[in-house]
């Protein structure tokens, strides 16, 4: 009898411990808990970061790195039938679809700023960039930046990209005509059929646009960056437990070498990752 007694009193503290746990719960873990379901926002034509495949579903460098969350989420809850809802956000929209809870994470070409950071949080940084240009080749873009005066430029309205690009013209005294697109498919279509003479967006996605195209020899890029691009997987603000399973993701695939298949997977055709890629992953993979 005692034996049995002992025993059924350690399951009743199990099960107290259990449930305090669940009570611990708070913010964006507690809701995935209680749906069962992880609303991941994505850009659907931001390659090779995040963009819709052939069969419709999302995909990318910043897709795969948020399925490692996924799993790190998952695992976390101790949970067996995760659901990953996917729901597209655009540039304009993004921020908003975070703060309003309407996706618990964004996971497509985002810039960490300080700014941005009055309004949402970011993990650990994703990848570094730089906003460039892409033109069709026959236009043979320069790399003076006198070539770029009197030129139709088209820019996303509300980047980091365009703030960028605005405030390198005024400084060099350039003026061009800004022609404003919705989004990045949208941005390739204007040089395509001439509405425009050049992309301006991150580089690493401008390339991603031509090397997903049907003919990439047809575009050419500007030897010139004009920016600074930090990116993160956004969330929302003053959830600590929340962003450190995603920073714990992030870390551990940084330490164990394995973002370096991933990477290769997306970039190859780049060549090996610059030597700020490289410091960025060895910075960011901190000891747990």
């Amino acid at each position: 009898m005692r034996i049995k007694w002992m025993f059924c009193a350690l399951l009743a503290v199990l099960a107290l411990m259990n449930t305090a746990r669940a009570q611990e719960l708070s913010g964006t873990l507690k809701k995935i808990k209680t749906t069962k379901t992880f609303t991941i926002g994505y850009r659907e034509s931001a390659p090779p970061f995040s963009f819709k495949g052939t069969d419709k579903r999302p995909m990318g460098y910043s897709i795969d790195l948020c399925m490692h969350v996924a799993s790190a989420v998952e695992k976390q809850l101790g949970l067996t039938d995760l659901t990953l809802k996917w729901v597209p956000v655009t540039a304009e929209n993004r921020i908003d679809m975070v703060t309003k809870g309407k996706v618990d994470i964004e996971c497509g070409t985002t810039t960490a700023t300080l700014s941005r950071q009055e309004q949402v949080d970011f993990s650990l940084m994703t990848y570094v960039d730089g906003g460039g240009l892409m033109t069709m080749a026959d236009a043979k873009p320069g790399s003076g930046l006198s070539d770029l005066a009197g030129k139709r430029i088209a820019v996303i309205p509300g980047t980091t990209t365009e703030n960028a690009l605005n405030e390198f013209l005024e400084k060099q005294f350039i003026k061009v005509e800004m022609i404003r697109v919705k989004d990045h498919a949208e941005g390739l279509a204007a040089i395509e059929t001439k509405k425009a003479d050049a992309f301006a967006s991150d580089r690493g996605i401008l390339i991603g646009l031509a090397m997903t195209s049907k003919e990439p020899k047809r575009f050419a890029f500007a030897k010139l960056l004009f920016s600074y691009e930090p990116y993160g997987l956004m969330m929302r603000r003053n959830d600590a437990a929340f962003r450190l399973v995603v920073n714990r993701a992030l870390a551990a695939l940084y330490r164990s070498g394995d973002i370096a298949e991933l990477y290769q997977r997306w970039f190859a055709a780049f060549g090996k990752p610059s030597d700020v890629i490289q410091a960025m992953y060895l910075l960011n993979g901190l000891p747990e």
